[in-house]
């Protein structure tokens, strides 16, 4: 099976934009009948998000405002893997403490998924946790900018899914990881991977 690497060769590369979170760049890329075009995409930083399951089969959704679709969504807690020589794992866990004031006992990995291959290389790794806890108050995150208007709800996981399909959830790491976990659970959580497992090439 061919992956499209030994036809699919960068030639050159120009940079756009650089921000904190993507770059913009401009590959020269030569097709399989020889041609050599132009793509743009964003090259992303990476992110995480957590689908965080309690005892009674509840998963925590957090409410925050998203300026480039112009209003508030409900999503896992999620966020950049922007701390040097951080694991995954955890900045999973850093991201559930600081976005939804939880602990985990255990953190497993749910599913990988690329948001937008059209026009990003982003990869967000979701991971299902269990063995819930509230942070202590004194401990809290200190939420600012857009995190700080951020609500926390919790949700049946079936009527989440039901949200998905109603159109209630659109962020496309949120449907992933909640249909996931439903079908994971179905499944008595046999598809759940080590929270270390090798990034998908």
């Amino acid at each position: 099976m061919t992956t499209g690497e030994e036809i699919y060769q960068v030639r050159g590369r120009e940079e756009r934009f650089r921000g904190p979170v993507f770059t913009v760049v401009t590959d020269q890329v030569t097709m399989p009948d020889g041609r050599v075009v132009a793509r743009d995409y964003l090259r992303h930083v990476g992110a995480v998000a957590v689908a965080a399951v309690d005892d009674d089969g509840r998963v925590a959704l957090v409410r925050q405002y998203r300026h480039p679709v112009g209003r508030p969504l409900w999503e896992l807690p999620a966020g950049l893997v922007d701390v040097p020589g951080e694991e995954l794992p955890a900045a999973a866990l850093r991201e559930l403490a600081e976005e939804a004031d939880l602990t985990a006992e255990r953190i497993e990995l749910l599913v990988d998924l690329h948001t937008s291959p059209g026009c990003s290389d982003e990869l967000i790794r979701i991971y299902l946790a269990r063995g819930l806890a509230p942070v202590a108050e004194l401990d809290r995150h200190e939420r600012r900018n857009e995190e700080a208007g951020m609500q926390l709800g919790w949700f049946n996981l079936d009527d989440a899914v039901e949200m998905v399909f109603n159109g209630m959830i659109t962020n496309a790491a949120c449907v992933a990881g909640v249909l996931a976990a439903a079908r994971s659970r179905a499944a008595g959580w046999a598809s759940l991977r080590p929270a270390s497992a090798p990034l998908p090439r």
